[in-house]
């Protein structure tokens, strides 16, 4: 799989040079998970009284869709149109405590070990990573957080006393994707000329057009044309790992060896003692 530390550098007249530091852009969605990130929480927004069961085989035909790679910009606009009415008046402090009690059960199962791997990479290599998602930024920012994503761009909902109001403040789509990119790397000082960027959709064709490295991670076939034609890297994933097993030793093994390693300095300060006249 080629990477960050041995791709060319390239400088496609559609990027600019902002800054002198590097930032990686991650899309979320069937690029680092395999899956919607908005599909996965709608078992737990059902059982939480937000949506009804109706709501949620619409959810789960916009996600075969999605998986399928058959949502067009149509279809996709259409169900941005269902989300925001279906959230207006959905408390947000209830769908945050939804998704924080719910994010490793939902999402563990269906992070990339390759993404895990590649953000880790690009870390290494002193980049800031970004996750770039069409999805809403209740939703993926505790995502980032987990995968130490440094920045979030995602949708955000307009907020009224506590509730969502059902107006759109930025969706994260397309040229607003890229356009966001930009505007952070302007705030950032990134250069985007020698900066990276992955997705598996050619709606985000914009975005790794952006960038002096762009990536198509699992390409549907438009995406495919569309790499070979601007000389984009073409990625595959296809290792699913438990993102907390991925990212750091599981909490109970760390809780057991400080109990046994209490335990053996227990055992060895009374033999000392015995010892002792």
């Amino acid at each position: 799989m080629s990477g960050p530390a041995d791709d060319p550098a390239t400088t496609p007249s559609a990027t600019g040079t902002t800054g002198h530091r590097v930032a990686a852009f991650f899309d979320l969605d069937k690029t680092i998970i395999a899956t919607s990130s908005s599909a996965a929480f709608s078992r737990p927004f059902y059982a939480g009284g937000l949506i009804t069961r109706g709501d949620v085989l619409r959810s789960a035909y916009a996600h075969l869709l999605f998986m399928a790679g058959n949502a067009d910009a149509d279809q996709t606009e259409r169900m941005r149109k269902h989300l925001s009415e279906l959230a207006t008046g959905w408390e947000v402090s209830k769908v945050q405590q939804i998704v924080a009690e719910t994010v490793h059960e939902l999402i563990d199962p269906y992070v990339y070990a390759e993404a895990v791997d590649l953000i880790a990479e690009h870390h290494e290599l002193g980049h800031d990573v970004v996750i770039v998602s069409a999805s809403g930024a209740e939703l993926v920012d505790p995502i980032a957080t987990v995968l130490g994503a440094d920045h979030v761009i995602a949708t955000r909902m307009a907020v009224q006393d506590g509730r969502y109001s059902g107006e759109i403040e930025f969706y994260a789509y397309g040229e607003q994707k890229a356009e966001a990119v930009r505007e952070l790397a302007a705030a950032r000082g990134y250069d985007l000329a020698r900066s990276y960027a992955y997705s598996d959709s050619i709606t985000d064709a914009p975005m790794l057009g952006a960038v002096g490295h762009g990536f198509a991670v699992n390409p549907d076939r438009a995406l495919r044309r569309a790499a070979a034609e601007h000389g984009w890297g073409v990625l595959t994933f296809s290792r699913p790992v438990a993102l907390r097993r991925a990212l750091r030793p599981p909490v109970a093994l760390l809780a057991a060896s400080v109990l046994v390693g209490a335990g053996v300095a227990v055992w060895l300060l009374r033999r000392w003692r015995r010892r002792q006249p």
